[in-house]
């Protein structure tokens, strides 16, 4: 993982990420964990989401990605 942005989304603590391909490309990534008090939450991995040129982009796509997740979800 290079660069992340970590927020919180509807009980979800969403980190999205990317990293530098070896075509130059980066891919968007994600994981999404269920805040669930004092027990144990679900963790969700998504990798590759996409491909982007730009890691700003790349990011953006995943944190993007994760609230139609958890809006479809709950």
């Amino acid at each position: 993982m290079h660069n992340s942005k970590i927020s919180q989304y509807n009980g979800y603590k969403v980190v999205a990420f990317a990293h530098r391909l070896p075509d130059g490309l980066f891919a968007s990534n994600l994981l999404l964990e269920r805040n669930c008090g004092a027990r144990k939450g679900n963790c969700y991995q998504f990798h590759a989401l996409d491909y982007f040129k730009d890691e700003a982009q790349a990011i953006g796509h995943s944190r993007k990605w994760a609230r139609k997740w958890v809006d479809n979800r709950g």
